[in-house]
């Protein structure tokens, strides 16, 4: 083997020998001058077997032109000390054609003005295998951690799907009771209301019943007419409670088969009217259309009769005397439109969102009778029509309340 430092060469091989890692020099035409055991031993080359030979005997062929490219570069640029292939895997290949990976630094030095490489190889062979394991370990790490993570979020969703069930079934529990105690309460109103309402009618009957026995004498009989007369009202205000709750249970139940039929407004309007004349007070007086003899109207005439009789009676019973009711109609081609209004005590503006709720009744209205579901059979028959009802009250003013129905064509 030609000498690197001629007479020095003893303790250059001393100094090779010295060093645990594969040592190979390389001139500029990557021609091996010199290698150590270690180098040898790790290619799997016998003493000076490879000294003489070009760098591309210990590097796998796919990378020849690579690494060509990269030592010319390195070379040219007369760099200082460095590490090869930083970040990137390299690849040494053995006598017998295999490849293990490597880790290489350069040394770049001079001797008698000439350039050489020194590189300094280590195998990371057993390296490489515990950081693939290490990858592998991370790998079916994360693979146990997104497994383990899935099965939490469908954990967790199944969680939340029961929680939202149990939300659920506890809101409509609460609804349920809701209910029932509205259902309860309405029944106590009802039996309240029923009890009021039918208590006072009937003692009067029963008193009235009582007198007209002790009038036995001819001269009595207006005595007697007076409390038949009684008694008749009050039969009627019951029979009229009791239709009321029959249209109650009917609007519930779906029950209601609406009658139409083709008729003269006028002789619903008078029909009405005529009703609520026996119903006035002292100087009271109804103003209302005379001149419809020529409307007709297709509809159900005992619904229409109904509503108009209701909201008379009640702007009737809620006025004071000598005061007047207006009751105005107008037609034109989308329908019908009733106000009826008055100078009575009107609605307070607290109660005015509960009116058309059922059994309710406004706080100054409470000392007169009344079953507190009128406008609320009415409301229901009118939006069964399609039909609407609205009203607007000032207290102690008065009350206006609209209703609207449309024109349905005859069948």
């Amino acid at each position: 083997m030609p000498s690197l430092f001629q007479e020095d060469d003893f303790v250059f091989n001393i100094l090779f020998e010295a060093v645990s890692e594969g040592v190979v020099v390389v001139d500029e035409n990557q021609t091996i001058v010199a290698t150590n055991s270690a180098a040898e031993e790790m290619f799997g080359y016998l003493k000076n077997e490879i000294i003489n030979q070009h760098l591309n005997i210990l590097i796998p062929s796919k990378h020849h032109h690579v690494h060509g490219d990269y030592f010319n570069s390195f070379f040219d640029s007369k760099a200082s000390k460095r590490q090869m292939g930083k970040n990137r895997l390299l690849f040494g290949v053995k006598k017998n054609g295999d490849n293990f990976p490597v880790e290489v630094g350069l040394n770049p030095f001079k001797v008698q003005e000439k350039t050489y490489i020194m590189s300094i190889i280590i195998d990371i062979t057993e390296r490489k295998k515990a950081e693939d394991k290490i990858i592998e370990l991370n790998t079916q790490l994360e693979n146990k951690v997104s497994t383990r993570t899935n099965e939490l979020h469908k954990t967790v969703a199944n969680l939340k799907s029961e929680i939202d069930k149990r939300v659920k079934a506890e809101l409509e529990l609460r609804n349920a009771l809701k209910k029932e105690k509205e259902l309860n309460e309405l029944k106590t109103k009802f039996l309240s209301l029923v009890s009021h309402e039918f208590k006072t009618p009937l003692s009067g009957i029963l008193n009235s019943a009582v007198l007209i026995g002790r009038y036995t004498n001819t001269e009595t009989q207006d005595k007697r007419e007076k409390h038949l007369q009684t008694i008749k009202n009050k039969v009627q205000y019951l029979d009229g409670i009791l239709n009321d709750f029959l249209s109650v249970e009917r609007l519930d139940s779906g029950k209601v088969k609406y009658k139409f039929s083709n008729f003269k407004l006028s002789k619903v309007v008078n029909e009405v009217v005529y009703n609520a004349n026996m119903m006035l007070k002292m100087g009271q007086h109804i103003n209302y259309p005379k001149n419809i003899d020529d409307i007709s109207i297709y509809n159900d005439e005992k619904i229409l009769d109904l509503v108009l009789g209701n909201l008379l009676n009640n702007a009737i019973k809620y006025s004071p005397e000598n005061t007047v009711i207006d009751f105005n109609i107008t037609a034109n081609s989308d329908g019908f439109i009733f106000e009826i209004k008055d100078s009575g005590i009107g609605i307070p503006s607290k109660d005015q969102k509960h009116i058309f709720e059922r059994y309710f009744r406004a706080e100054n209205a409470l000392t007169n009778q009344g079953t507190g579901i009128g406008l609320n059979i009415i409301k229901g028959h009118l939006e069964s029509l399609n039909g609407s009802i609205s009203f607007h009250s000032v207290e102690n003013e008065g009350t206006t309340f609209i209703v609207k129905l449309p024109i349905i064509t005859e069948e």
